[in-house]
């Protein structure tokens, strides 16, 4: 996949951020080593972000789509008030091991659940508003997440979705591929929808995020 910044610049920025704690480095480097597609892993400039993005926003009540190895829903319990908590949900069993692993070994044990299954599924079963929402899941359901949790988002609240850069191949029409008609499907979703209001950022593989509007 071609890089969206040049790798000495995504380094420059690597190394101007506040490296994670010790366990999210082994983390890191468990999931590089055992897991498929470890590109997919959050990383230190993303879990930065995803972490002040709830210091900022206040946020309690946090769901995720898309647990994978668990660096993610660590890094926002990082930033989580008292009395917070975080949802996440994880439709490989392998992926939700390696997860629930960490978490038990992290200080956020009893503010994190991992819930196994599809997330559509899961998401029916919760109970009220989300003042954060962390979609990063199979590409393919992205609008349909998008829709099960916008009437679900507190007044406040945020939906933050990743990969709507997707490498830079939205801009490429010979690519016909099935995950890349998904993100173009779905930012074309948000951005005719004028419940709400949007913006894409350019941070690493490019993360929406999105506001309900009033």
């Amino acid at each position: 996949m071609p890089d969206l910044v040049p790798e000495e610049i995504e380094r420059y920025a690597e190394e101007h951020t506040t490296p994670p704690v010790p366990l999210l480095a082994e983390l890191a480097d468990e999931t590089r080593a055992t897991l498929r597609s470890p590109q997919m892993l959050t990383g230190t400039v993303e879990g930065r972000f995803l972490e002040l993005l709830v210091w900022a926003s206040g946020a309690r009540r946090i769901l995720e789509i898309g647990t994978y190895s668990g660096y993610s829903a660590l890094s926002m319990a990082a930033a989580l008030p008292d009395g917070g908590r975080i949802d996440t949900c994880e439709v490989e069993e392998r992926h939700a091991e390696v997860a629930r692993r960490y978490i038990a070994r992290s200080p956020h044990a009893d503010r994190i659940t991992v819930h196994l299954g599809p997330a559509l599924e899961t998401i029916e079963r919760l109970e009220g508003a989300f003042d954060l929402v962390f979609v990063d899941a199979d590409k393919e359901n992205y609008v349909n997440y998008y829709e099960a949790v916008l009437p679900r988002i507190a007044a406040r609240g945020l939906i933050a979705a990743d990969n709507t850069l997707w490498s830079g191949r939205v801009l490429d029409e010979q690519d016909q591929s099935e995950g890349t008609r998904a993100i173009r499907a779905f930012n074309e979703h948000v951005r005719a929808d004028e419940r709400v209001t949007s913006v894409m950022l350019t941070v690493r593989d490019g993360v929406t995020l999105i506001r309900r509007n009033p």
